[in-house]
């Protein structure tokens, strides 16, 4: 019997995608939202493909504060957007 890859799907353009092909955004315990490069940080997970146009969908949908249940602020999706630009 073949292995199961999970499935996760994007915040940004709603499609379903292998996990491993997604990178995790994470809130942590202390409320902090941070970009799970390692995708293993403890903490509430949203995915999100690993596409520029994705994020931008992301921020535009508001897609975290649905996901998190939060308020996001703008320069948390600026920091988010720089750190998944570097990681690219």
């Amino acid at each position: 019997m073949p292995k199961k890859i999970p499935q996760r799907t994007c915040m940004g353009c709603g499609e379903v995608k292998d996990k491993s092909g997604l990178m995790r955004i994470v809130r942590t315990a202390g409320g902090e939202i941070i970009l799970d490069v390692k995708g293993r940080a403890d903490g509430r997970g949203a995915y999100v493909c690993r596409d520029a146009e994705c994020m931008k969908k992301l921020r535009k949908r508001n897609g975290l504060a649905r996901a998190f249940s939060m308020q996001i602020q703008s320069e948390v999706y600026d920091r988010l957007e720089k750190e998944f630009a570097d990681e690219g």
